[in-house]
């Protein structure tokens, strides 16, 4: 590909991407947070979620693959633990499990 091509293709992508997102800014304010609109894309967010996680999981590459499925299921299962006991939060259960996976691969 051309360096002009190249260039063209970022500032194509750049104002895909930011249409979206100001798309977003001048509809949101519009919706209620409370909403069905909002809980259905909560719920599209959990299940892409779910979805990369259990891929990993079940189906690891690069070097996930060096982990034991037992290694990754303790660490889904401490995850999953801390999400609950977290009161849900999904950032405290992902750093849980991917801290358990980096523990784990560093140890050896």
């Amino acid at each position: 590909m051309s360096p002009l091509g190249i260039y063209i293709a970022a500032i194509v992508t750049a104002l895909a991407t930011y249409f979206w997102r100001a798309f977003g800014v001048a509809v949101g304010g519009r919706l209620d947070p409370h909403g069905r609109a909002f809980e259905w894309f909560s719920c599209i967010a959990y299940a892409v979620l779910a979805a990369l996680v259990v891929r990993l999981v079940a189906f690891p590459a690069g070097g996930l693959l060096e982990l034991s499925l037992t290694v990754r299921l303790s660490a889904f299962a401490l995850a999953i633990g801390v999400f609950f006991l977290a009161r849900r939060n999904v950032f405290l259960g992902c750093g849980a499990g991917t801290g358990a996976v980096a523990l784990a691969a560093w140890l050896g």
